[in-house]
């Protein structure tokens, strides 16, 4: 089954992430169309993944297929120009070097950011929708489940993941470490992708006072619609007055738009020590009340060091990882060559009983019938005998004399 074993990987690394989003599928038209590509194409077997930086068919086939056919039937829709794109683009891998693809894939140690586990969960679940949809076999099952098994070890084995690198994480980190109150009041300015993550993470960690300002009025009220939280316009900042313990920002501003006069508004006359999280580039908090003021500055720069710092770390547990990797890819193969002689000689059991069925009813049945109960009963247990131990001795002899065969 491994020869028949194909992976078309088209990723962030040859293409655009607006071109891989062009191969993404709604659920909803997943089952009709990738059922017809399987019939079409005459494939035993698919998968198909969609991250946000990768979109992988994982394929059992025994015929060869075409990539330019094979995106021009399944997104008709897409321009020439943009198919020959992604057939010029798309990463080929076949057999053991598919194997070796989608375990590198779960364990993170291909992805955009190393150690992000998300991967292993939207392998899981590509897995279970195109189950669900009566896409898969017993070979991508098998495969898949080595792979989660395996991904699962390098994670609680190395620290490939241990070490947090994203910005909203290492924020949070640090904030943490300050052991601010659950009821802290949060000023939230900005209402874009960062910030809406950030606050997500706070309230998923029991936060619960926010205040939303925006310059886009829309968004802020989107955002502070999820957090149960008031909303104003970025123009209404240097008016507020109910005072804060945490400030986070992050905005598009070429400049700082927090500078010392409305900070000293925003504090109205309070002098416990803040905290402010200044997630934006350029900053958004002009220098001078960092350091005209006694409190905890959180700037992306400290949070892109802690990243940097953490990913070299990450790095250095890729040697280790590689080493699960292989231990696994090698297990599979034999797994596989082991599923070989089951299915080869999956008939030997049949064919046995059959031989014993017309020895027994037929060759030697005037002989038999001429037999007493007990000595019939004796020949029977000893046929029975022979039978298993004639079906069970090849099997094992064929599994041993084919493995050795590749050590």
């Amino acid at each position: 089954m491994l020869e028949t074993l194909y992976t078309f990987a088209f990723t962030h690394r040859n293409l655009d992430l607006d071109q891989v989003g062009m191969l993404h599928i709604d659920a909803t038209e997943q089952q009709p169309r990738l059922a017809s590509v399987k019939a079409n194409f005459g494939c035993k077997e698919l998968m198909y993944l969609s991250t946000c930086n990768r979109v992988e068919f994982t394929i059992v086939s025994d015929q060869k297929i075409s990539i330019g056919e094979f995106i021009k039937s399944l997104y008709p829709k897409i321009n020439q120009e943009n198919q020959q794109t992604l057939a010029s683009n798309v990463e080929v891998y076949a057999h053991e070097e598919a194997v070796k693809h989608i375990l590198y894939v779960a364990s993170s140690i291909d992805s955009m950011i190393i150690g992000e586990r998300e991967i292993i969960t939207q392998v899981r679940n590509a897995f279970e929708a195109s189950r669900a949809n009566g896409l898969t076999g017993d070979f991508i099952r098998l495969l898949v489940k080595k792979v989660i098994e395996t991904a699962k070890k390098v994670y609680t084995e190395t620290n490939i993941s241990k070490k947090p690198i994203s910005v909203v994480s290492l924020a949070y980190q640090k904030l943490k470490s300050y052991n601010i109150a659950l009821d802290s009041r949060f000023l939230i300015v900005g209402a874009g992708l960062t910030n809406t993550t950030m606050c997500k993470f706070l309230k998923k960690h029991g936060f619960n006072n926010f205040v939303v300002f925006n310059r886009s009025l829309e968004n802020g009220k989107n955002l502070a619609l999820e957090l149960e939280a008031a909303s104003y316009s970025l123009n209404e900042l240097s008016g507020y007055k109910k005072g804060f313990d945490v400030l986070i920002t992050c905005t598009g501003s070429n400049i700082p738009i927090i500078d010392q006069t409305i900070y000293n508004n925003l504090l109205n006359g309070e002098e416990s020590r803040k905290t402010i999280i200044d997630i934006a580039i350029p900053r958004d908090v002009d220098a001078n009340v960092v350091s005209n003021h006694d409190l905890r500055y959180i700037s992306i720069d400290l949070l892109q060091k802690i990243s940097d710092d953490n990913l070299k770390i990450r790095s250095k547990e890729v040697v280790q990882v590689k080493k699960i990797l292989s231990r696994a890819i090698q297990d599979f193969v034999d797994l596989t060559r082991e599923r070989n002689v089951e299915l080869a000689m999956k008939e030997v059991p049949q064919q046995v009983k059959e031989i014993r069925r017309a020895a027994m009813s037929e060759v030697f049945k005037q002989d038999i019938d001429n037999m007493d109960p007990e000595t019939r009963e004796v020949l029977d247990k000893v046929l029975g005998y022979v039978e298993k131990k004639y079906i069970s001795g090849p099997m094992k002899l064929a599994k041993e004399i084919i493995l050795k065969k590749n050590i």
